[in-house]
C-alpha cells in the first residue's frame, strides 16, 4: 500500500517535524571511513541521555493519529479505538531502535518492508478492521519519511556514493553482457508502437455523454481534461497483502491503481460508474506496456473471439502491425489487455468469454489483464480461482463530485455555470443523491448547462429525464438493445420498478430479498403485457438488475435501488396511481417519508394535490406546514385558495425573527434550507435568524444559504457566519464564506487543526481566537506581526514560554484560558499589551509574574487569587481602567487592595463568588474613579441594605431571581445611577418592566428577560 493513500489526511509540512524528532541530527564529517550507522544510534530514544522517552514518543504518536482523525471526511476508525491505535503506533516507532540493521540497509529495504519489519516487531492489538488498516497505513507513512531523512544525512550520502562507484563497473559489465545476448528490438516494432500509441490517444482521449439531446451542446469532451480519479474497493483476504495472513477486510484504492499487487483484475461497477472511462484513461496513460482495448459488445458480433494477432483488427484499429508483433509483445509480458463490458454479452455467451480469456492468460503469463462487468453479471467467484482479484468502483463522494463538476465545466468551456451547480448540489439533498457516478454527474452538468445555469424547475422533470436516459436511451445509443432477448421501453420498466419501490416504502426499508421481488413482479407482469411476452419474473428481474441502472443486487439474494431518490420518486408515483393518499398523510410525520410526500404532490392531479396539501395543514404542525410549503415547489398547478392558505400559514414561520425561532425552525429538517429567504428585504434580526437556522442544521445544503449572507453588514450575522465554521469543511468554508466577510470587529474563531491549516491560506487577521492543542509553530506563521492585535489561546498545553509571543509586537489584547503549562507571565511585561485575561491557568502563586505586567489598561482574572489582598498579585501601578474578577477570584481577598488602582472606572464581579462584606462595599464607596459596576447577585449580602454608592453612574445586575422585593432591597444604594440594566437567568421570573423602572426613577432601565 502506498503511503500516499494517507496523504489526503496527513500533511507532510505539518507532520514531518514530528517524525524528525524521533531521529538524531548529523554528526560532523563525511563518514567515508566509518561503517554505516546502526539504527539504534540514529534514534532519539533508547539508552541513556536521549532526548525522548517512551512518554514523549507516545505523545508524538498521538499527534500523528489526531492529525488523521480530525482531518476532513469520514473518520478512518471508531473514536473509542483512538487510544489503542496511538499506543500500538508508539510501540512500533519504539521498535525502530531495536532493529538489527544499519541506515543503508534500511533504505535498501524500502519503506514497505521496513514497515512490515516494525509490524512483526510490535504486532497490532485486537483492533477493528478499519483501525488495523489505518495503523498499517500510518506506519508505512512514517517509514517513508524516516528513510527520506536517512537519505538526506551528509554521511549517508557520502557513503552511498562510495558504494555506488564501487558497484558501477559491475553493473556496466552486466548490462554489456545482457546486450550481447539480446538482439535489439526490431526497429519496425518500435516505429509501429509509436503509431499505435498515437492512434490510442486520438481514439480514446475523449469522453462521450450518452442519452442527452442538447441543442448546440457537444457530447464529446477531451478525456485528459475531464477525467478524474475514482476509487475502488476490494476484499483483502488471507495472504492478500504482501503475502501475509490476515483477516478478510474491505480496502479502498485508486481505480488507476487496480493492478497494484495484481496482474489480473475483474472490475465491477454500476451502470455509468466509469468502467469504460477508466479503460480509456489506462489506454492513453499506460507506459512500459502495450494497451489493448477490446469491447466485448463488438467482439461478440464476430463468429469467434480474436487471437492476439487479430486484437487490433477486432478493435477497429486501422494500423497493420509487423508480422508476429502481438506474439512478441505478449510473450515478453509487455501487454495490458482490457476486455470491457462482460455484462453486454448474452449470459449464454459468458462461459465462452471466460474460456477465451483464461486461454490467453495461461498462454501468455506476465501480462496484465482487466475485465469489466456490472455487479450482477456473474457470481462473485467467477474468476477467483484463476488468480483474478475483484474490485468494485465505489460511489463518488462529495469531494470527487466537486472535482468532476469542475473538470466537466473546464472541458465544456462553461466555467460560469460551475459554482451555481455546486451550490444546487449542496442545497438539494435529493439531487446530490443522484450524483454518485460519472454518468449521472455528467447528465446533471449537461442539463444545467443546456438550460443556461438552471436545472428543470421541478424535480419530477429531472427524475423523469434521468430515468429515460439510464433505463433505455443509453443502451440504445450504444447499440445494446435486445440483450438476452428482452427489450423494455421506459414506461414498462417504470411500471414494474414502481411496484417494487412502493413495497419498500411501505415496509420502511431500502432493500428486499429476491424472493419478495419475484413475487411482486409475478403479480405485476399481467398488467404489463409487453414485458410478460418477453420473459417470466426471474428473467425480467435479471434484466432489470443487469441493464436498468436503477435496480441492483448489493449482496446475494438481495435487491435494492441504486439511488434513494428513485425509490422515493417511483414509490410516490405508484401511491398516487393507486389512490393511497390516506397512507401518505398517515406517514407525513415520519421524516423518512418527506420526499415520498413531496413527490406524491408532484405526481398528483390537481384535486389529489389539494387533498394532500389540506391534509398536511390539518395537523397544525409547524413541520408539516413547512413540508406543505416545500411541496409547492414540485407542484405544477394548485388551487388558489389552498396556495394562499399554505403561504399564509408558513409566513408565521419564515423568515424566523429571533434565535429561538431559528432553533425551532431548524428542527423541521434540512428541507427547510430550500425555503429560507434573503438577504434582500430582511431586517438585521431576520437575517441573523436565517443564518442561525442554516448554521444549526450544519447540512451540506446550508453552505449556499450562508454564502448569500457573506457580504452582510450586521456584526451579529458576520459573527454567526464565522462561528459556524466548525460545522463545515475548513478550507472550503474559508474560501467560499470567510474570505468574503467584512472583518471589522470580528474574531476568527479557530477550533481544529484543519482550520489552523486553512489560516495559512487567508490574509492575516487582526483578531484570532484559537482553541485546541497546537504547537506555536503551527499557527504563529499565519499571524502577521504587524496586523495581529487580539489573540485568545484556549486549552493549549504547548504554550509554555510566553517569550515566543514577542514575535507579535503589535499585540494589544491577549487572553490565556486553560493553558495548563503557563508558569510565568513576566515576559508579557515587555510587550505593548493593553488588555490581559487570565482564566484557569495554574493557580497563583505557582503562576508568577502577573504583578510585573504594569502596562495594562484592562485586566480579567477568572480564577482564585490567594492571600488577603488583591494588591499582592495584581499589577499595582498599572493604569487599569477596567477590572474583571470572577470564578472565585475574590474568595479570600474580598475587595481589599482595590484602592491600589485609583484610575479604575469599571469593575465587573462575575460568576461564582462569596458575598461581599461591609468593608468591601465601603471600598467601592470610597473609590475615587469607579463609575460603572457589573455585579452578580451572588455577591450581594443575604440580608440587610448595602452601603450607598453615589459614584456609580452605570449599573449592570445579573440576577437569579426576578422578584420586585429582591431588586428593591439594593436599589436605594445607587441613587446616582443614570443607566441600569437587569439580566435574569433562565429560571428567573421577572416582574413587569414598569415596576423596575419605579425602583430607579432617575435612570434609564433596560430589562433583559430569559429567551430574549
Amino acid at each position: 500500500m502506498d503511503p500516499a493513500v494517507l496523504g489526503t489526511r496527513l500533511a507532510s509540512s505539518v507532520l514531518t517535524p514530528l517524525v524528525k524528532q524521533l531521529l538524531t541530527r548529523d554528526g560532523p564529517g563525511a563518514g567515508l571511513v566509518d561503517k554505516p550507522v546502526r539504527l539504534s544510534g540514529l534514534v532519539t530514544f533508547r539508552g541513556e541521555k536521549r532526548s525522548l522517552g517512551e512518554k514523549e514518543v507516545g505523545h508524538l504518536a498521538g499527534r500523528l493519529v489526531r492529525e488523521a482523525v480530525q482531518s476532513p471526511g469520514e473518520p478512518p476508525f471508531l473514536a473509542d479505538e483512538q487510544e489503542a491505535v496511538t499506543a500500538a503506533l508508539a510501540r512500533r516507532l519504539l521498535a525502530l531502535g531495536d532493529l538489527d540493521m544499519d541506515d543503508i540497509q534500511a533504505v535498501r529495504l524500502g519503506h514497505r518492508r521496513l514497515a512490515r519489519t516494525l509490524r512483526e516487531a510490535a504486532p497490532a492489538p485486537d483492533l477493528s478492521t478499519d483501525a488495523a488498516y489505518f495503523l498499517d497505513s500510518v506506519t508505512e507513512w512514517a517509514c517513508l519519511h524516516i528513510l527520506h531523512f536517512f537519505t538526506q544525512r551528509s554521511t549517508f550520502a557520502a557513503r552511498t556514493l562510495v558504494e555506488q562507484s564501487r558497484a558501477q563497473s559491475e553493473l556496466i559489465a552486466k548490462v554489456d553482457a545482457l546486450i550481447t545476448r539480446t538482439p535489439p528490438r526490431d526497429a519496425q516494432d518500435t516505429a509501429f508502437e509509436a503509431r499505435y500509441r498515437a492512434h490510442l490517444a486520438a481514439r480514446h482521449n475523449r469522453v462521450t455523454i450518452f442519452g442527452l439531446d442538447l441543442r448546440d451542446s457537444p457530447d464529446v469532451w477531451p478525456l485528459d481534461v475531464a477525467y478524474l480519479s475514482l476509487e475502488a474497493t476490494r476484499e483483502a483476504g488471507p495472504g492478500d497483502a504482501h503475502g501475509e495472513p490476515q483477516e478478510a477486510t474491505t480496502v479502498q484504492v485508486r481505480a488507476e491503481d487496480a493492478f497494484d499487487g495484481h496482474d489480473r483484475v475483474l472490475l465491477r461497477g454500476e451502470a455509468g460508474s466509469g468502467k469504460t472511462t477508466l479503460i480509456q484513461w489506462l489506454a492513453i496513460t499506460t507506459t512500459g506496456r502495450i494497451p489493448y482495448v477490446l469491447p466485448l459488445r463488438t467482439l461478440i458480433r464476430a463468429s469467434g473471439f480474436p487471437s492476439p494477432a487479430a486484437f487490433l483488427a477486432s478493435a477497429d484499429c486501422p494500423h497493420i502491425p509487423p508480422d508476429g508483433w502481438a506474439e512478441r509483445v505478449l510473450t515478453a509480458g509487455r501487454g495490458l489487455v482490457m476486455v470491457d463490458g462482460l455484462d453486454e454479452v448474452p449470459s449464454a455467451e459468458r462461459p465462452r468469454v471466460r474460456d477465451w480469456l483464461l486461454g490467453l492468460v495461461r498462454a501468455f503469463p506476465g501480462n496484465r489483464w482487466l475485465l469489466t462487468a456490472r455487479p450482477t453479471a456473474v457470481r462473485s467467484d467467477w474468476l477467483a480461482g484463476d488468480g483474478f482479484a475483484e474490485l468494485s468502483l465505489a460511489p463518488m463522494g462529495r469531494r470527487t463530485v466537486g472535482a468532476f463538476v469542475h473538470r466537466w465545466h473546464a472541458a465544456a468551456g462553461a466555467a460560469e455555470h460551475e459554482e451555481p451547480l455546486l451550490d444546487a448540489l449542496r442545497a438539494k439533498p435529493d439531487l446530490s443523491l443522484l450524483a454518485t457516478n460519472p454518468l449521472m454527474c455528467g447528465m446533471i452538468c449537461a442539463l444545467h448547462r443546456a438550460r443556461r445555469g438552471y436545472l428543470p424547475p421541478r424535480r419530477k422533470a429531472l427524475y423523469d429525464a434521468a430515468l429515460q436516459m439510464i433505463l433505455t436511451d443509453r443502451d440504445r445509443q450504444r447499440g445494446m438493445g435486445g440483450l438476452d432477448g428482452i427489450e423494455l421501453d421506459t414506461e414498462d420498466q417504470t411500471e414494474l420498478l414502481q411496484r417494487l419501490a412502493y413495497a419498500l416504502v411501505l415496509a420502511g426499508r431500502t432493500e428486499m430479498d429476491e424472493a419478495t421481488a419475484l413475487a411482486l413482479l409475478e403479480r405485476a407482469l399481467p398488467s404489463v403485457p409487453d414485458a410478460a411476452r418477453q420473459g417470466d419474473a426471474p428473467a425480467i428481474l435479471r434484466h432489470l438488475l443487469l441493464r436498468s441502472g436503477v435496480l441492483r443486487s448489493p449482496a446475494p439474494q438481495v435487491v435494492d435501488f441504486a439511488h434513494r431518490t428513485f425509490l422515493d420518486h417511483l414509490g410516490a408515483r405508484y401511491a398516487v396511481e393507486e389512490g393511497h393518499l390516506d397512507v401518505l398523510l398517515g406517514h407525513a410525520g415520519d421524516t423518512q417519508w418527506e420526499d415520498v410526500v413531496r413527490m406524491a404532490v408532484a405526481h398528483a392531479r390537481t384535486r389529489e394535490r389539494t387533498t394532500l396539501l389540506r391534509g398536511l395543514l390539518a395537523v397544525d404542525s409547524p413541520r408539516l406546514t413547512l413540508l406543505a410549503l416545500a411541496s409547492l415547489q414540485d407542484a405544477s398547478a394548485v388551487e388558489q385558495e389552498v396556495l394562499e392558505e399554505v403561504r399564509d400559514r408558513a409566513a408565521a414561520l419564515i423568515p424566523p425573527r429571533t434565535p429561538q425561532e431559528a432553533a425551532q425552525l431548524a428542527l423541521a429538517g434540512p428541507f427547510v434550507l430550500e425555503l429560507l429567504p434573503g438577504p434582500k428585504d430582511l431586517t438585521d434580526d431576520e437575517a441573523h435568524a436565517v443564518v442561525t437556522t442554516a448554521s444549526r442544521l450544519g447540512h451540506e445544503g446550508s453552505l449556499p444559504v450562508l454564502k448569500r449572507f457573506r457580504s452582510h453588514a450586521s456584526l451579529d450575522v458576520r459573527r454567526q457566519l464565522v462561528g459556524t465554521w466548525r460545522r463545515f469543511d475548513a478550507q472550503e468554508y474559508a474560501d467560499e464564506v470567510i474570505a468574503h466577510v467584512d472583518r471589522d470587529q470580528l474574531d476568527l474563531t479557530v477550533t481544529s487543526e484543519e482550520q489552523v491549516r486553512a489560516m495559512w491560506t487567508m490574509p492575516p487577521w487582526r483578531r484570532v481566537d484559537l482553541s485546541g492543542e497546537y504547537p506555536l509553530d503551527t499557527f504563529m506563521g499565519a499571524l502577521d506581526p504587524e496586523v495581529a492585535r487580539f489573540l485568545t489561546l484556549r486549552g493549549n498545553p504547548y504554550i509554555t514560554d510566553l517569550r515566543e509571543l514577542h514575535a507579535l509586537p503589535s499585540l494589544e489584547f491577549l487572553a490565556l484560558m486553560y493553558c495548563s503549562e503557563v508558569r510565568d507571565l513576566a515576559p508579557l511585561a515587555e510587550m505593548r499589551l493593553r488588555h490581559l485575561s487570565v482564566i484557569d491557568l495554574p493557580a497563583l502563586p505557582t503562576l508568577s509574574g502577573l504583578s510585573r505586567v504594569t502596562g495594562l489598561c484592562s485586566l480579567s482574572v477568572l480564577q482564585p487569587i490567594p492571600g488577603d489582598s488583591l494588591a499582592a498579585y495584581l499589577p499595582v501601578g498599572a493604569p487599569l481602567d477596567q477590572l474583571i474578577l470572577g470564578r472565585g477570584a475574590t474568595e479570600t481577598t474580598g475587595l481589599t487592595g482595590l484602592d491600589a488602582f485609583p484610575e479604575l472606572t469599571w469593575l465587573n464581579l462575575s460568576g461564582d463568588g462569596a458575598a461581599l462584606g461591609p468593608r468591601d462595599w465601603e471600598q467601592l464607596a470610597r473609590h475615587p474613579a469607579l463609575a460603572r459596576l457589573s455585579v452578580d447577585s451572588r455577591f450581594l449580602p443575604a440580608h440587610g441594605p448595602i452601603t450607598e454608592l453615589t459614584g456609580i453612574r452605570a449599573l449592570h445586575f445579573h440576577l437569579d431571581a426576578g422578584t420586585e422585593e429582591q431588586v428593591s432591597r439594593f436599589a436605594p444604594a445607587f441613587p446616582c445611577a443614570q443607566y441600569v440594566r437587569l439580566f435574569f437567568t433562565e429560571d428567573a421570573a421577572p416582574a413587569p418592566d414598569d415596576l423596575y423602572a419605579e425602583l430607579f426613577p432617575q435612570a434609564e432601565v433596560k430589562v433583559d428577560r430569559p429567551g430574549q
